[in-house]
């Protein structure tokens, strides 16, 4: 009879101790998927940033030969203003993607 008591009480002392690894594992693997979110939206962040960068190179390449930069735009009106000066001045569809990052921050 003892002996049965003996291996339920660590039968269950078994069950405790990994149920504990489990919650201490689901805990760490939600600690490393948020910390990878994090990294991801750096790396966005990151990389719009060097698109605007670009942008604005060529901005300076392409368009301040006869343009400055125009402080406020419409976000409606960007768009369509970048495509006839795309017929016009030769821009290529990524000059006119990145100066219409640049123009849009």
């Amino acid at each position: 009879m003892k002996a049965r008591m003996l291996f339920q009480t660590l039968g269950f002392g078994l069950a405790l101790s990994a149920s504990g690894v489990m919650l201490v594992s689901a805990q760490d693997s939600s600690a490393q998927s948020q910390q990878k979110k994090q990294q991801a939206t750096h790396t966005t962040q990151s990389s719009d940033d060097a698109e605007r960068n670009e942008g604005q190179k060529r901005f300076q390449q392409n368009c301040g030969r006869c343009h400055h930069a125009p402080e406020a735009l419409s976000p409606r009106v960007t768009p369509a203003v970048l495509m006839h000066m795309r017929v016009r001045a030769n821009l290529t569809a990524e000059d006119q993607r990145l100066i219409l990052k640049f123009m849009a921050q």
